[in-house]
């Protein structure tokens, strides 16, 4: 006799989803909105990626208006999903505001004592075993070939207001890339053309992503979300230079920087 079968209306499945990390150095809502617009314009940069706020780094603040932040990130296609760091009153606020706390999963570890296994009564050593026959040694199995990362190429040059973006790789600009124009991508950008817009790699927070160009006269460059704007034009030492662009890790106060560096090339 057949049995009818009922579908699960409930299923529960691990699963790991991107979310985009947001460090905030301040919780001033004018200051971050001008910030945002500086890196991103008036696009939606982010196409609905889900984000979570760092608030670490934020100061001593006990509240923020939430929801003006939400706008904020909102403009340029970041769903705010929760919050992260910051004072125990700070995260209330935010909890209440519907941005629950989350935690950094950690691992938990296993002293010496419990990693070691336990000691054994010492055994008399057993008879030798007659020498196998020689065999011939196995050759060496070739790794699994890495999934290659899309490049995207650029061979025309890239007028005000023009904007191409990299997702998930590198670019490579073949042409200049003129003010009020921007490259984007999360991977590193190469441009061999002067590069007097604007730049932005490791969008998605690839801290090794670098900006290489043959000629240096940008608006704005940006790594792993630290940025640096020249409003009053690129310093002397930097101006038409062929440059690199890269995030030093250690900069004042425990904080990233750009280090940007003349390059020789032969």
């Amino acid at each position: 006799m057949r049995k009818n079968s009922r579908p699960q209306l409930i299923e529960f499945k691990g699963t790991t989803v991107p979310v985009v990390t947001v460090t905030l150095r301040s919780l001033n809502v004018e200051d971050l909105a001008h910030t945002a617009t500086d890196l991103f314009g008036d696009s939606d940069f982010f196409d609905g990626d889900a984000a979570l706020l760092e608030l670490a780094h934020a100061g001593d603040a006990d509240d923020a208006d939430w929801g003006a932040l939400r706008t904020v990130f909102a403009r340029h296609g970041l769903h705010l999903i929760g919050v992260r760091g910051g004072s125990d009153a700070l995260r209330a606020t935010a909890a209440a505001a519907g941005l629950p706390a989350f935690a950094a999963l950690e691992r938990p570890g296993r002293s010496a004592a419990e990693a070691a296994p336990p000691p054994t009564e010492p055994a008399a050593p057993p008879e030798p075993a007659p020498a196998p026959p020689p065999q011939a040694a196995a050759a060496p199995t070739a790794p699994p070939a890495a999934e290659a990362v899309p490049t995207l190429v650029v061979t025309r040059p890239l007028r005000s207001g023009q904007q191409v973006y990299a997702r998930g790789g590198d670019l490579v600009v073949l042409a200049a890339v003129n003010p009020g124009a921007e490259v984007i991508a999360d991977g590193s950008i190469h441009i061999y053309a002067p590069l007097r817009g604007r730049a932005l790699a490791g969008a998605r927070g690839q801290h090794d992503a670098r900006i290489f160009t043959t000629h240096f006269a940008a608006e704005l460059v940006s790594v792993g979300g630290v940025y640096r704007t020249f409003e009053g034009g690129v310093p002397a030492a930097l101006a038409g230079k062929p440059v690199q662009v890269q995030l030093d890790e250690k900069g004042e106060a425990g904080g990233s920087t750009l280090a940007i560096d003349v390059m020789t090339i032969d």
